[in-house]
């Protein structure tokens, strides 16, 4: 996998969590400039994808491909669901969801690094 994409997509996730957390701690609901950065957050999602299918394909890495590919699938899942939740959610607690999406990411994110990475 392409490491610096990986640290990009972790630190954007990194911020999306931290601008839920300041708005749940206002007591505020998710507005729409947050859902347009969890859309930049998955659109540098689907560019892993991308980019890791290619690497794959060019039988670059040798790695248990039913496991990365299922956190592949999850982590692109998890923020468009929670942006659903999130908007029609219109209280303190889409925010609270946007954050557990986000660190979410940030840690499927760290275990698709781990499962690269792992030899044997």
């Amino acid at each position: 996998m392409f490491a610096p994409l990986t640290y990009l997509i972790m630190a954007a996730a990194t911020a999306q969590a931290a601008w839920a957390v300041w708005f749940a701690i206002k007591d505020r609901a998710v507005i729409l400039k947050q859902l347009w950065g969890g859309a930049v957050v998955e659109a540098l999602l689907l560019v892993q994808v991308f980019v890791a299918a290619g690497m794959l394909l060019a039988g670059d890495h040798d790695i248990a491909v039913g496991e990365f590919w299922g956190y592949l699938v999850t982590v692109l899942i998890i923020l468009p669901f929670a942006a659903a939740w999130a908007f029609a959610e219109r209280t303190r607690w889409s925010s609270v969801v946007m954050v557990v999406a986000a660190v979410t990411v940030v840690f499927l994110e760290w275990r698709l690094v781990q499962i690269w990475t792992r030899t044997g």
